[in-house]
């Protein structure tokens, strides 16, 4: 069965009412800017050819007897380099939404596809190392920034191509409408005011097409959606300076990352993680993948969410190899049932880290 086309186009204010009495239309939503959810530096960068991604061993896919063989991996990032060594075997399927033309001039989703499936660079770095056909979205352009429709476009493409699993460490810019529409001269509260609206609109948008991801299951079309939830907490400054997930992470069905990094004895949540994640993953000093064929070492809510889609990729091939149809469903079901809260501190918050660190299935 065919996937259902979605389009966006842009219409002048007037068309939008008669737009909406239309009942072929829908719903109609606002173009909102998205953008790359920077990562931070490591506290003691390692040059070159640092240590291994000790996020592997974390999330205990160094002990699993699955690769992620078979299984489709969609990274919606800011492309890839993909002469990369790291992804030498990898068939690399690159469409570009931007506008910017295929390849990546910022990092990111280089980094990002390197610790869900990229292979060993010296060191162990992928955390998915058996997943062989990847689709590229660049969704996010040179500068990374892009627009909602970009996303929506992306994501159909994605299921058309027959994903399994779509990885987005990205975010929806609500501060940055506000702050582009004052600049403007647009006064506060009107320019609030369109944001929030433009916000709910593309909240609805995300909300229909998983609702056709979920209507797609019973045809073999079920890709798991996995999304960071965002680096804006300050709990250094204060302990409840803790926001919440963003778009597309806020989304129903949407698998929402928080990063947690290592502590002296037991794992704790990032400073900078946003709150009101499903689960959380290692991302304070990951080493991944790089521009020009090296490893660079980063930290971010975005390094968190490809651990826990390259972990999705093991247990979408030990569903299948146990004889089951895996599926967005049951594979989220795994992810959360096998998560671990007794690797971090008594007194931590499952607002902070969900159901608890991802683990993969066993070996």
């Amino acid at each position: 069965m065919a996937i259902p086309a979605l389009s966006t186009e842009r219409i002048p204010d007037q068309a939008i009412a008669e737009l909406l009495a239309d009942p072929r239309v829908e719903l109609v939503a606002p173009v909102m800017p998205i953008r790359l959810i920077a990562p931070l530096s490591c506290e003691a960068p390692i040059p070159g050819h640092s240590d291994a991604n000790w996020g592997v061993e974390a999330v205990r896919a160094d002990q699993s007897r699955c690769s992620g063989a078979g299984v489709t991996v969609a990274v919606l990032d800011t492309g890839i380099d993909r002469a990369h060594p790291a992804f030498n075997g990898v068939t690399l399927v690159e469409k570009d939404f931007s506008g910017h033309g295929d390849g990546d001039r910022q990092g990111h989703g280089t980094h990002c596809a390197g610790t869900i499936f990229g292979r060993d660079v010296g060191k162990r770095i992928g955390v998915a190392r058996g997943v062989d056909r990847a689709l590229i979205g660049k969704v996010l352009g040179d500068d990374g920034s892009g627009q909602s429709d970009m996303i929506f476009n992306a994501l159909t493409w994605a299921m058309q191509e027959r994903a399994d699993i779509i990885s987005m460490s990205l975010g929806f810019d609500f501060p940055g409408m506000v702050a582009g529409l004052t600049r403007d001269g647009w006064p506060i509260d009107l320019a609030t005011s369109n944001a929030l609206e433009a916000y709910r609109g593309n909240l609805r948008m995300f909300d229909a097409i998983m609702g056709v991801v979920k209507a797609q299951a019973a045809f073999g079309i079920s890709p798991l959606i996995v999304a960071a939830a965002g680096n804006e907490s300050r709990r250094s400054v204060n302990r409840e300076y803790r926001i919440a997930a963003s778009l597309p992470a806020a989304a129903d069905d949407v698998i929402s990352v928080a990063a947690v990094g290592r502590a002296a004895e037991r794992y704790a949540v990032a400073d900078f993680s946003n709150s009101l994640a499903n689960i959380a993953g290692p991302g304070v000093d990951i080493t991944s993948a790089w521009l020009g064929g090296g490893l660079h070492t980063i930290s971010g809510t975005s390094m968190a969410c490809p651990h826990v889609a390259g972990v999705a990729a093991l247990w979408w091939e030990f569903l299948r190899r146990s004889g089951a149809r895996p599926n967005a469903k049951n594979v989220t079901a795994r992810l959360l049932a096998h998560a671990r809260k007794d690797v971090f501190a008594d007194n931590s918050n499952e607002t902070d880290i969900g159901q608890g660190l991802v683990t993969a299935p066993p070996g």
